[in-house]
């Protein structure tokens, strides 16, 4: 997630180089064969590239607004994760009681054992979202692209179950189902009434709602036409206009189509990368963030040192992952 106030002039132009130098190209191009070439004479009516104008733009408007409500949405989601862990750690350490004296170091164990498994639920969940998927499309390498592997559930929970952890068809899933398994346990040993079996039961029913919305959000993309027409649509306006301004503008056609054409690029381009908030990009839903927010909280509910808190993430750049 991009929280700089003020993008920088190179990132700016690193995905949108190329497209400005064809777009330099075209009004070059144009303004030479009419200037000096004598065989084209370009007098394109202006109410026509301006009747395109407004249609792109309402395109465009349309598109970003959805894009926008997907992230928007994305964020809200991850937000009640953070919520509902600290309420997962707070039944965890409170609502699970021994028996007796004698039970009280093991139930204490046990009760680590469920917030930390969580804690990898939470980091598993994160890289689950952010694979890439399958549309046959390549991976775009991003300037500030995190090591996105399931790795970092390693310190959460115990070798043996990583290892049958890491070859599920999907990872997240199978953590919950050996929370709901370990409730059954306390349960029969006596450490959970019936009731409060319920309430933490009911818990793990909200994360596979979390887990359930965002896989919503990852696997069914944006409508493909709007991206598609789109970048069309785009093209075919900035395309244009250096035609409809060289009679009346001459050399100052160049840098005017090039900064018209840049405002609708830029349109197009901020709906691009917003609609989908989970693919690991720098305009993404900070999942990085929010995994480590929730584990200091964890980490703080179960009174631990805080030697042991995960270090506070810090944007780069004006950059938060």
């Amino acid at each position: 997630m991009i929280v700089a106030r003020n993008l920088s002039l190179g990132l700016i132009l690193y995905y949108t180089w190329k497209k400005l130098l064809y777009y330099l190209i075209v009004s070059t191009t144009i303004y030479i064969l009419h200037e000096y070439s004598g065989l084209l004479y370009f007098n394109i009516p202006s109410y026509t590239i301006a009747a395109l104008g407004v249609a792109l733009a309402i395109f465009l408007g349309f598109k970003n607004d959805h894009a926008y409500g997907r992230w928007w949405e994305a964020r809200k989601i991850w937000g009640l994760m953070v919520n509902y862990s600290r309420a997962w750690a707070r039944q965890a350490t409170t609502l699970i009681i021994p028996n007796n004296e004698a039970e009280s170091e093991e139930v204490h164990a046990f009760q680590k054992m469920l917030v930390y498994r969580h804690i990898a639920f939470v980091n598993a969940l994160r890289v689950f979202l952010r694979r890439p998927h399958d549309y046959n499309v390549p991976k775009q390498k991003e300037l500030f692209e995190e090591d996105n592997t399931y790795t970092d559930a390693i310190p959460f929970i115990s070798e043996e179950e990583y290892q049958i952890f890491r070859y599920q068809n999907n990872p997240p899933n199978f953590l919950l189902q050996r929370q709901g398994e370990d409730l059954k346990l306390a349960f029969q040993k006596g450490w959970l009434s019936d009731y409060r079996f319920v309430k933490m039961e009911e818990t793990l029913v909200d994360f596979n709602d979390i887990q359930g919305m965002s896989e919503r959000i990852k696997n069914t993309p944006l409508p493909r036409q709007y991206t598609f027409f789109s970048k069309v649509f785009v093209l075919i306006h900035c395309t244009l206009l250096p035609m409809v301004f060289i009679t009346e503008m001459g050399w100052k056609t160049i840098p005017i189509a090039l900064i018209v054409s840049f405002v609708f690029l830029a349109l197009d381009m901020v709906g691009e990368r917003t609609e989908d908030p989970f693919e690991n990009k720098l305009e993404d839903t900070p999942l990085s963030s929010l995994s480590i927010t929730i584990e200091t909280n964890l980490r703080e509910q179960l009174k631990e040192h805080k030697d042991n808190y995960p270090p506070k993430y810090e944007s780069k750049e004006g950059i938060i992952l």
